[in-house]
């Protein structure tokens, strides 16, 4: 049952969410009260050095990139993996040498990353005022990612994770 009692935007949401959620043998998505709108800022940030002394920082702590990209959980696992073999070998092997690499090893790394989660959201995304030639850039990279070989070989290892280097 779709209570249209919202004015104007508002149907509009809960028209572009049935069109996507109302899925045949599923429950129906109930409608109620649209209490927020704010819109989150697509923002990237990366802490540079990610170490100070004996304290690191990983994951979120240390670097965020926009959900474009879907990189944030892997950037933190990938963190975690170098920070781990690097305690590791400061500690099993008295070597403290991994230890002050590490976040030389994670920024080359996450620069890439930002790179990437940055670019494709100014890519797939319109802003306020944004020209046609801007428009024109960002459908020309959408082509050259999707129909040339380089184009979707860069995308897909970007996409599916950059080797971490321990």
């Amino acid at each position: 049952m779709r209570a249209r009692r919202q004015p104007g935007r508002l149907v509009r949401i809960w028209t572009e969410l049935h069109k996507r959620l109302d899925v045949p043998g599923l429950p129906p998505v109930e409608e109620g009260p649209i209490t927020q709108k704010g819109i989150t800022a697509m923002r990237s940030f990366l802490a540079e050095p990610m170490q100070h002394g004996r304290l690191f920082l990983a994951g979120d702590a240390a670097h965020i990139v926009p959900p474009t990209g879907a990189k944030g959980l892997n950037s933190a696992l990938a963190d975690v993996k170098v920070l781990g073999r690097a305690l590791g070998e400061h500690y099993r092997n008295r070597r403290p040498e991994w230890l002050e690499r590490y976040s030389a090893v994670c920024l080359k790394r996450m620069w890439l990353v930002q790179r990437f989660s940055a670019g494709l959201c100014t890519m797939v995304h319109q802003f306020p005022g944004e020209n046609e030639f801007v428009r024109r850039l960002q459908r020309a990279d959408v082509e050259y990612m999707t129909t040339t070989t380089p184009g979707r070989l860069e995308f897909s290892e970007n996409f599916t994770g950059l080797p971490v280097d321990a």
